[in-house]
């Protein structure tokens, strides 16, 4: 099947997505080895908040906005695109495609990993593939944790602070 030269719809990027939702298979779809023709801009945007919208209407639907999200890319070009075998959507993206709106502390001392929640449903341990940074903004801290390939959540107010509280001097720094 050949992809559209210019632009695609809407519903036929949901009839794709439900096509490879219904293999059932829970991994996400390998979207960093699809190199499908870019198709254009169907005027899919992700707020700040997390809040996704097409042509200016949000997208409510939670099971769609998940299922997108399994299909999200940043290139190298820095663009943002909703990626299948055959199409190739450009997003505009605010902020972070993600946030993070949960952090927990699993197990104690030397062995104690943080664990984010996404907006998403997507479950991150922070570590060396997932590290953490902070960006300044102004003058509030405006903190990040890797989510996978070139895509970030930011972290929301509540779990920074959570982050922040439970963090401990060592070598002159604080960290958690």
């Amino acid at each position: 099947m050949a992809a559209p030269e210019n632009t695609s719809s809407l519903e036929q990027l949901i009839a794709a997505l439900k096509r490879e939702a219904a293999g059932g298979d829970k991994a996400l779809p390998p979207v960093d080895k699809w190199n499908p023709a870019h198709c254009g801009d169907i005027g899919m945007e992700i707020l700040a908040d997390g809040t996704w919208k097409h042509e200016g209407t949000r997208i409510t639907r939670e099971p769609l906005v998940k299922l997108f999200a399994s299909i999200l890319r940043k290139d190298e070009d820095g663009q943002t695109y909703l990626v299948t075998p055959v199409e190739k959507i450009i997003v505009k993206v605010e902020d972070a495609p993600f946030v993070a709106i949960r952090a927990d502390r699993v197990g104690e001392g030397e062995n104690q990993t943080i664990v984010f929640t996404t907006n998403t449903g997507d479950i991150i341990t922070a570590g060396p593939d997932h590290p953490l940074r902070v960006d300044r903004r102004g003058d509030e801290p405006r903190p990040y944790v890797h989510v996978r390939g070139r895509l970030e959540a930011r972290i929301l107010r509540a779990p920074f602070y959570e982050l922040v509280e439970w963090s401990e001097p060592k070598e002159g720094k604080l960290g958690v």
